[in-house]
C-alpha cells in the first residue's frame, strides 16, 4: 500500500511538472489538481462497453453533434483502426436557430468541423464543466465571423452554446481527457444542423443556409464512408477534406483559407466512395422532392431545441426547433431523463396549441442520469483516473503529443484537384442576442456528479487527426504502474 500511494504521488508529480514546464506555472493550477470534476472517472460501465466493442479507454475520440435531432455522439477509435459509436448523449438545451454562427450576440450555436485541445477543456468552469468549441475556426475568419466562448457545457442553459447535463458533460469531459491522455493532441468536434441524409436535405432545400450544408456535408460524407476523421484543410474560404500532396509534386501543400487553393489531390478510394454516396443521396434527395416532400417551415421566433426526452419532463415544454415532427412524446415522458434537469431550465418557447403543449407535461422529475443505450459492467481504478486530470486539467496548457488517422491506401495516380476560383459564401440570417459563457453570472449551487456506479447517458490552419503518434510505451511505465 506504501508502494501504491508513493507511485502514485511520483506520477502526479511527473504530470504537473511536464504540464508546468509547456504552459507555465500558475497559482491556481496546483488547486486543479485536486478538482474532483474534472478527475472523475469514465464511469465502470462505459469503461466495459468500450471494451465490448473492441476499443481502449484512452483511444482517440470523435464529436459529431446535431441540432435538430439534440444529439451528441461520441465516437471512439476500435482497435482495427476505424471509428465506430460508442454513445449518443441528448441534448438538453441549445440556442439560435438552424444555420452558422455568424457575429457575436446573434445566439447561435456554431455549425462546422472544429479542434478540441487540452486547452479548450475548462475544469473551472461557471457551469460544471465545459470545452471550447474552438468557435471561430480559419474558415469562419476567413468570413469575418465574429463571435467567444461557445461551449459545450453543464447547467442546461444556453446562450449560443451546447448545453447538456452535469452528469453528461462530466462524462463527456473524462472521455475527452483519457484520449488526451493517450496521446491525442486534439480531437475533432463537428456540429451539423441535422443529419445529412436525403429526407433532411429534401425538406430544408430552400434554406439560405444550404450552400453552407453542401460544404460541410462533403465532410460527413467522408466521415460515413471511411469512418476515419477526415483531415480538415481550408481555403478559398472554402473547407476542403482529406487533402494529399500529388504524387508528382514535391512541394509541401500549404493551406490558407483566404488564399488561392494549392493543387492537391484527394486518395480515389475515397474520392470515388464519397462520389458514389453523394450521387446516391442527390438522386434519393430530387426524388422525395418531386413527390411532394414538404418544406421545412423556418421558425425565427423559436429559440433552438431541446431533446424530447428532456421536454417531456418540464411543465409546457417543448423541443422548440429540435424533431418538432416526431410522434411519440406522451411515450418519451415515462423515460428517466439522462441526468439533473436544473429548476432555472428554460425551454424554447414556440406558439403551439394547449393540445400540443400538453404531450410534454410530466410530474416526474428526474434525478440521476441514465444511459439510453444498455452498457455492461467493469471495474476500475479511481485513484488512477484522479491522477490522470492533471495532464488535461490545467489552464492554458497545449501539452499532448500529435495524432493522425490511420493512413488510407494512395494509388501510384492520385486524381489532382487544381486551384479554382473562390467559392459564393453562403449568407445566413441572423438572429439575437448572445452571451459569453465563460463571464456568466453564477448560476445556483450546482448539483453533485453522479458516482462511478450510478448509471450515465450516453491562420489557414487544419485540424489534427486521430491515431496516436507518439511512441506506443510512452506511457507504459505511468499506466502499469498503477494497474
Amino acid at each position: 500500500m506504501i508502494n501504491r500511494t508513493l507511485v502514485r504521488a511520483l506520477v502526479t508529480s511527473v504530470v504537473l511538472a511536464a504540464g508546468f514546464a509547456l504552459a507555465g506555472c500558475n497559482t491556481d493550477e496546483v488547486s486543479l489538481a485536486s478538482n474532483a470534476k474534472a478527475n472523475k472517472p469514465v464511469p465502470e460501465k462505459l469503461v466495459a462497453e468500450m471494451q465490448a466493442k473492441d476499443m481502449d479507454l484512452q483511444s482517440p475520440m470523435l464529436v459529431r453533434l446535431f441540432k435538430q435531432e439534440a444529439e451528441l455522439e461520441v465516437w471512439k477509435q476500435t482497435r482495427s483502426g476505424q471509428f465506430a459509436l460508442l454513445k449518443t448523449y441528448p441534448i438538453c438545451r441549445w440556442s439560435g436557430d438552424l444555420g452558422p454562427k455568424v457575429k457575436e450576440g446573434d445566439r447561435q450555436a456554431p455549425e462546422g468541423f472544429y479542434a478540441i485541445t487540452p486547452a479548450q477543456m475548462n475544469p473551472k468552469s461557471a457551469y460544471y464543466l465545459s470545452f471550447n468549441t474552438g468557435f471561430p475556426n480559419a474558415f469562419d475568419k476567413s468570413l469575418g465571423r465574429t463571435g467567444s466562448e461557445l461551449m459545450v457545457h453543464g447547467d442546461c442553459s444556453s446562450r449560443g452554446c451546447y448545453a447538456m447535463t452535469d452528469e453528461q458533460i462530466a462524462e463527456i469531459y473524462s472521455l475527452g481527457r483519457e484520449s488526451f491522455f493517450g496521446g491525442q493532441r486534439s480531437f475533432q468536434f463537428a456540429a451539423f444542423p441535422f443529419r445529412m441524409t436525403p429526407v433532411n436535405m429534401a425538406k430544408h432545400r430552400n434554406n439560405p443556409n444550404m450552400p453552407f450544408w453542401k460544404m460541410i456535408k462533403e465532410g460527413y460524407d467522408h466521415f460515413e464512408v471511411t469512418k476515419q476523421e477526415p483531415k480538415v484543410e481550408f481555403c478559398e474560404q472554402k473547407y476542403v477534406f482529406d487533402p494529399a500532396q500529388p504524387a508528382n509534386s514535391s512541394k509541401p501543400l500549404v493551406f490558407n483559407a483566404s488564399a488561392k487553393c494549392p493543387a492537391y489531390s484527394i486518395p480515389p478510394e475515397i474520392a470515388d466512395a464519397v462520389s458514389e454516396k453523394q450521387r446516391q443521396d442527390d438522386a434519393k434527395t430530387a426524388e422525395l422532392i418531386a413527390k411532394g416532400t414538404p418544406v421545412a417551415m423556418r421558425r425565427p421566433d423559436i429559440d433552438g431545441g431541446m431533446n424530447k426526452v428532456f421536454a417531456s419532463k418540464l411543465p409546457d415544454g417543448s423541443t422548440g426547433l429540435s424533431d418538432p415532427e416526431v410522434p411519440g412524446m406522451q411515450s418519451v415522458a415515462f423515460a428517466r431523463a439522462p441526468g439533473t434537469i436544473p429548476p432555472h431550465v428554460n425551454p424554447p418557447k414556440p406558439n403551439i396549441a394547449p393540445t400540443s403543449a400538453s404531450l410534454f407535461a410530466s410530474s416526474d422529475e428526474p434525478v440521476v442520469a441514465v444511459a439510453p443505450t444498455r452498457v455492461a459492467s467493469a471495474s476500475s481504478d479511481g485513484g488512477f483516473f484522479s491522477n490522470l486530470a492533471k495532464k488535461v486539467g490545467i489552464g492554458g496548457s497545449e501539452t499532448t503529443a500529435t495524432t493522425t488517422t490511420t493512413p488510407v491506401p494512395v494509388p501510384a495516380k492520385p486524381k489532382v484537384i487544381q486551384a479554382s476560383k473562390p467559392a459564393a459564401t453562403p449568407k445566413p440570417a441572423l438572429t439575437s442576442a448572445d452571451a459569453k459563457v465563460a463571464t456568466a453570472t453564477p448560476r445556483p449551487p450546482l448539483k453533485p456528479t453522479v458516482s462511478a456506479d450510478q448509471p450515465v447517458s450516453s491562420g489557414g490552419g487544419s485540424l489534427a487527426g486521430a491515431a496516436a503518434v507518439v511512441p506506443a510505451n510512452s506511457f507504459d511505465a505511468r499506466f502499469s504502474a498503477v494497474r
